[in-house]
């Protein structure tokens, strides 16, 4: 999953870049996550850090099999963005 790693104890995807952390946090309930916010540290906005972050979970969450509710509004933008997403969303 590239530079991007679970933390599974604080239920949210990381990506650290220039010592920050940037994260994606998200809920499962059954076979449903839920990206619920993300967020990305004022210095390092503008880098692409927040796609990135997403295009790895959402790479994870289609390899464990789960469906997508993209309650933060970025994922959701995101998936529209990218149509080859839109067959993980609930």
């Amino acid at each position: 999953m590239s530079d991007v790693s679970n933390n599974e104890e604080r239920s949210r995807y990381e990506l650290v870049e220039q010592g920050h952390t940037a994260f994606a946090a998200y809920e499962i309930d059954g076979e449903v996550i839920t990206f619920t916010h993300t967020v990305v540290p004022p210095s390092l906005q503008g880098m692409g850090i927040a796609s990135r972050l997403i295009l790895a979970a959402l790479t994870d969450a289609r390899a464990r099999g789960l469906k997508v509710r993209p309650q933060c509004p970025f994922v959701a933008a995101y998936i529209a963005k990218h149509p080859e997403w839109q067959d993980l969303r609930v």
